[in-house]
């Protein structure tokens, strides 16, 4: 049995090919006198089969490439969150890109990318190089390009707000004390004259004195989580830069739109070309970081997983690292407590920032007689408003992401059903105008053991 290929094909237009195939029974007669027709036939047959095998390969390619080519012009009619390298955003040349979404309604805003290697390395070395500048430039100079810094977020810092509760959710209150926490670091870095002062000692011995000295190591790194995607930021590089260092951040993937302004911004205030970059990505940005050469310090703000990888791998690496994990906020209310004060502080601190920081207060453990507090606290709780951070009538906005919201509603599944008592229930939340976004409403749990799975997490 033969396939035979009746074929029609547009050289202009490759997907118009057309194909039919037939299959039929050919029986070779005996007679030499057929041998020959026969094997012309076969020879015809293999052609035709061929030709088709080859313009139908031809064909997919095309049609192919012209869905990639879709595909490419539907990424680029959507924005993207650039690099910044030199002292400008640039476009990255990656084809693997993150979704960067609003929390309060899951919409796709913008697409992230996962940085190239070679564009890391481009940026380390942009850093090495503006450090041999910017490490020999006065300290008076420095300060004053921080001071610069400071009055522009000031001038900016509704702005760098609104850019938070976007990508993050949090509240415009938040979010602007997000921003002011971290100018407050800011304007600590202005004071470098002083704080980089080293120190003397006159006569340690015979004809001896000692000199000390602070001086600038080189290219550090900060990664940066996404619970305060301004303060943190400003937590890092207004010291590394003050101090005569360079900077190389990593923003979290999931808001980086604040690390973003706070770029032009330092550009704005006259911080030279190739002192702040910036690179996007996940754990192979974070492991480029941790082991890169040149890079000498490492300062980390996130989980107690990250935190301990992090660091670990910086220590082998021979760099500097600080790690600052997660934490656990405890409350033990006494029956002396004043009532109205111990409930308002409560809440404040458990449902503020839809609870995602480290100083969030997850345990309160009350004592003796300020049991009867616990029913208050309940409808307290209750009145806290829930919505999308940029009404300002709300109290709490949506937690960061959907796996985040899963999370949470399975800790708080686990806890009732290994005893716990749910006095207050968030779990079905809904909020007109947001169906699809991030929402769990407060949710106090009583009668929890020490030993359930929920307070370790």
């Amino acid at each position: 049995m033969l396939i035979y290929a009746n074929i029609t094909y547009d050289k202009e237009s490759p997907q118009n090919m057309r194909s039919s195939t037939f299959l039929s029974n050919f029986n070779i007669k005996n007679k030499f006198s057929h041998q020959t027709t026969v094997i012309d036939k076969l020879r015809e047959e293999n052609h035709a089969v061929r030709s088709l095998v080859e313009h139908t390969v031809a064909s997919v390619r095309i049609r192919a490439e012209i869905t990639m080519l879709k595909l490419s012009n539907i990424c680029k009619s959507m924005s993207t969150v650039k690099l910044w390298f030199d002292g400008k955003a640039v476009e990255s040349s990656t084809t693997e890109w993150i979704d960067l979404t609003n929390p309060a309604t899951n919409e796709v805003i913008s697409k992230v990318p996962m940085t190239t290697k070679s564009e890391m390395e481009r940026a380390v070395e942009s850093c090495k190089k503006a450090f041999k500048l910017w490490s020999n430039t006065s300290i008076i100079t420095r300060q004053q390009k921080i001071f610069n810094l400071a009055q522009l977020i000031r001038r900016d810092k509704k702005r760098i707000a609104s850019s938070i509760t976007t990508e993050q959710g949090k509240t415009l209150a938040d979010a602007e004390g997000d921003v002011f926490r971290g100018l407050q670091v800011v304007e600590h870095a202005s004071s470098v004259t002083s704080l980089q002062m080293g120190e003397t000692l006159q006569n340690i011995a015979t004809n001896m004195d000692t000199y000390s000295y602070r001086v600038p190591i080189g290219v550090c790194a900060g990664i940066v989580p996404f619970n305060f995607p301004a303060m943190i930021p400003l937590w890092m590089f207004p010291i590394a830069l003050a101090t005569g260092n360079t900077m190389l951040l990593k923003p979290s993937e999931q808001d980086p739109g604040a690390c973003m302004i706070l770029m032009e911004l330092a550009k704005e205030a006259g911080i030279p070309d190739g002192c702040l970059n910036v690179i996007h990505g996940k754990h192979d940005a974070v492991d480029f970081l941790c082991t890169h050469p040149d890079i000498r310090a490492i300062s980390f703000v996130g989980s107690d997983a990250v935190g301990r990888h992090v660091y670990e791998l910086a220590a082998k690496s021979g760099k500097r690292i600080q790690a600052n994990s997660g934490a656990k906020n405890h409350a033990v209310i006494l029956p002396d407590a004043d009532p109205e004060y111990t409930i308002n502080q409560l809440v404040a601190a458990a449902f503020g920032a839809a609870g995602q920081r480290c100083m969030a207060l997850s345990v309160a453990v009350f004592v003796g007689s300020a049991r009867h507090l616990i029913p208050n606290l309940v409808e307290c709780a209750k009145a806290v408003r829930v919505g999308s951070g940029d009404n300002p009538n709300v109290d709490m906005g949506p937690v960061i992401s959907e796996d985040a919201k899963r999370r949470i509603l399975a800790c708080i599944n686990r806890a009732e059903e290994q005893g716990a008592t749910v006095l207050l229930d968030g779990r079905h939340l809904i909020v007109q105008g947001y169906e699809k976004g991030n929402f769990i409403g407060p949710t106090i749990l009583a009668d929890v053991k020490v030993h359930l799975t929920q307070l370790n997490n």
